[in-house]
C-alpha cells in the first residue's frame, strides 16, 4: 500500500508522523512518499523538499513568494500522479493541499482526504462546497466539525487532537526549570513558528516582558524556539531580561517549558491546546501584515481565535489581536493571571475532556479512519 502525505507547516509535520505510524500500525507493509518536516521524515518520509518553503501565513506575506509556492504546489501535485497512490493525504495549510488536491483530481481519480478541517464555522463558509469536487474524506480535530462537512457531500470523521496522546511533562525537568528561576514568577513566551510571525511578534512580546518585570519582581522567561528559527529567535531576544531559550525541537523539553510556567504568552494557533494539556494558563496576542488583518477581520464570523474559547463558548483565555497587539495590555493580562493563577483552570480541564484526552491515540483513529475510507466502509 502507498500513501502520499503533504504538510505544510510543523503543526501539520506532527500530525503527519502520528498519522504515519497509525497506518504503520494496522498496515505494516506501508510506502510513504511526499513532503514533510522533520517528524515526518523521522517516521520515514523523504520529503521532495524543505517543508519550511511552504510555512507562510498572511495574504500580504504570501503575495512575494507565489510564484515560488505556485512552482512547489504544481511540482507536488506532479509527483502524486507520477506515484499513483492508494491515498493522498493533505494537511492542513489549506491554501497550499487543496490547490494540490484539485490538480491531482483534474488529472487522476486518486482518493483525497484532507486532514484537519478548514474553519468553515469561522470564516469562509464556502469553502466547505469548493473541496467536495476534489476532496473525498475530511479528518477532524474538533468534535463539532464533522456537520459542516458532511453537509457539503464529504465524509468526515472527528478523531480527536493529537495534543491529547501527549506524555505528561518530566517531573524532573519542570523541577530544573523552577529552581533555576529561584522561586520567581515563570512565563513562557511562545511566538510562533513561521519566521514572519516571529519577527513581527518578538519585539511586542520583549516590551511586555519588560513591563511585566515591572510588575513582577523577579520574573523569568523560558523561551521555546523551533530549531530552524533558534538564531533568529535568539537574536531578537538578547536585550530581554532574564531568558532562557528552550530547543522547542525537543518535545520533552518544550512540554517542560510549559508545564514550568505560571503563565504563558501565546501567538495564537493550536500551541492553546498544548497549553492547555499541561493545564497553563494563557494569554494570546496576534498580528499581521495591516491589509492581511484588515481583510481577515472583515470575513470573520466568529469573535475568538482561540480554541480554548471556542470549546468552552467564552472568553477565558485573554486576546489581544491586531492593533489591539500591544505591550501595555499584554503585561498587564499576564500580571492579572500570575495574582490569580486558577481563573482558566475549569475550562482547560473541559477542553481536554471534549477533545478526547483519555481515549485513543488520534493517530491510530485517524489512520483508522483512512482505510475505513479506502475500504468504503
Amino acid at each position: 500500500m502507498k500513501v502520499f502525505l503533504v504538510a505544510g507547516e510543523p503543526s501539520g509535520d506532527r500530525l503527519g508522523a502520528a498519522l504515519m505510524e497509525g497506518i504503520r500500525q494496522l498496515v505494516p507493509d506501508v510506502r510513504f512518499e511526499g513532503v514533510g518536516g522533520p517528524l515526518m521524515e523521522g517516521a520515514g518520509l523523504a520529503s521532495l523538499f524543505a517543508m519550511e518553503e511552504l510555512s507562510v501565513m498572511g495574504i500580504a506575506e504570501v503575495l512575494p513568494k507565489y510564484p515560488a509556492l505556485r512552482r512547489r504546489m504544481i511540482q507536488t501535485a506532479d509527483a502524486v500522479v507520477a506515484s499513483r497512490p492508494e491515498v493522498l493525504v493533505t494537511i492542513d495549510s489549506p491554501d497550499f493541499c487543496l490547490r494540490v488536491a484539485a490538480r491531482v483530481r483534474r488529472a487522476a481519480k486518486i482518493r483525497t482526504v484532507h486532514y484537519v478541517a478548514p474553519s468553515v464555522w469561522a470564516w469562509r463558509p464556502g469553502r466547505a462546497g469548493k473541496m467536495a469536487a476534489h476532496v473525498d474524506q475530511v479528518l477532524a480535530l474538533l468534535p463539532f466539525e464533522p456537520p459542516y462537512l458532511e453537509a457539503a457531500g464529504m465524509r468526515c470523521d472527528f478523531v480527536g487532537h493529537p495534543v491529547v496522546s501527549d506524555p505528561p511533562a518530566e517531573t524532573t525537568r519542570v523541577e530544573v526549570l523552577r529552581q533555576d528561576a529561584g522561586g520567581g514568577p515563570v512565563v513562557t513566551v511562545l511566538p510562533g513558528s513561521r519566521r514572519s510571525e516571529v519577527a513581527r511578534l518578538m519585539p511586542v512580546f520583549g516590551a511586555a516582558m519588560r513591563q511585566l518585570r515591572q510588575r513582577h519582581e523577579g520574573v523569568k522567561i523560558l523561551l521555546p524556539a523551533v530549531p530552524y528559527l533558534a538564531g533568529t529567535v535568539a537574536t531578537l531576544a538578547r536585550d530581554w531580561p532574564e531568558t532562557r531559550i528552550v530547543d522547542a525541537g525537543d518535545a520533552a523539553a518544550k512540554r517542560a517549558a510549559f508545564a514550568a510556567a505560571d503563565v504563558a504568552l501565546a501567538a495564537s494557533g493550536t500551541v492553546s491546546l498544548e497549553l492547555a494539556q499541561t493545564r497553563t494558563p494563557m494569554v494570546v496576542a496576534y498580528d499581521m501584515n495591516w491589509l492581511s488583518w484588515q481583510i481577515m477581520r472583515r470575513m470573520a464570523l466568529i469573535d475568538t481565535v482561540t480554541l480554548v474559547n471556542l470549546i468552552v463558548g467564552r472568553k477565558v483565555v485573554p486576546e489581544f489581536l491586531g492593533p489591539k497587539c500591544q505591550p501595555s495590555a499584554i503585561a498587564s493580562a499576564l500580571a492579572d493571571i500570575l495574582v490569580v493563577p486558577s481563573t482558566q483552570r475549569d475550562a482547560l480541564d473541559r477542553t481536554m475532556a471534549a477533545l478526547g484526552e483519555g481515549g485513543p491515540p488520534p493517530g491510530l483513529r485517524a489512520a483508522q479512519a483512512v482505510l475505513d475510507g479506502i475500504a468504503g466502509r
